[in-house]
């Protein structure tokens, strides 16, 4: 260690109060957290690149300060999807702190890196108060059971008004209007459930019939138009 003329020429003067750091909640328990393998939790970041055309959410879940398990969502960027891929390989097996310090390809992904890490060591996982933590696949709930990420598209001009494209249900595949041509419902279909029908052996047609659905006052409509073309459909 070396010190300056001026340290080395100081007297010394003991530390009166040194309690530590201060204790976070981890999965149920205080921890004073002074080393990496101190951190763990489950818990969410979200980021964004450089030129802010797109955005990642990525979660993860930590053991003993290593990555477990590695949930990357992407929108915005076809780019950034490849590099969710590559990043979905990258972090699980890494430290949080490597982590932090590797390249996880896109600037969206590395940001939602860093705020995450800032979250995990203040204590604030979804999982502080959980008794020892959220199980390895927790992730995949967060996408439900299509096993997709849940996306809202809108889209709305004034002109002519907005247009539901796709929300939690689904791909949106008809808007209900009433007399006033204010909308009251809607008709979508849900891919994920869609793809698992077709996987099971079902017709196509069939399971399109069956992972579809509508919310709202779809019965009381005027008419019903597709978002995308506004041609109206029964």
């Amino acid at each position: 260690m070396i010190y300056s003329k001026e340290v080395e020429e100081m007297c010394p003067v003991k530390q009166g109060v040194n309690h530590g750091c201060a204790p976070i909640p981890e999965e149920a328990k205080w921890v004073k957290a002074k080393e990496v393998k101190d951190i763990s939790g489950y818990t969410h970041g979200i980021g964004w690149c450089a030129p802010q055309q797109g955005a990642c959410k990525l979660s993860l879940n930590v053991k003993d300060g290593i990555i477990q398990e590695a949930l990357v969502e992407t929108i915005g960027c076809s780019g950034m999807t490849h590099s969710a891929a590559m990043a979905a390989e990258i972090l699980p097996g890494r430290t949080v702190m490597e982590a932090l310090n590797t390249d996880l390809v896109c600037d969206a992904i590395n940001t939602a890196m860093r705020e995450l890490f800032l979250q995990i060591v203040y204590g604030r996982s979804q999982s502080a108060f959980s008794e020892d933590g959220l199980a390895i696949g927790a992730g995949l709930e967060d996408l439900g059971k299509g096993t997709r990420s849940m996306v809202g598209t809108t889209y709305g001009t004034l002109a002519k008004g907005p247009r539901y494209l796709e929300l939690t249900d689904g791909y949106i595949t008809g808007i209900a209007l009433d007399e006033d041509d204010e909308i009251i419902g809607y008709k979508y279909v849900n891919f994920g459930k869609m793809m698992d029908f077709i996987k099971k052996g079902d017709e196509p047609k069939d399971a399109l019939e069956k992972a579809s659905g509508q919310y709202g006052r779809v019965a009381d409509a005027v008419k019903i138009i597709d978002p995308r073309t506004d041609k109206e459909i029964k």
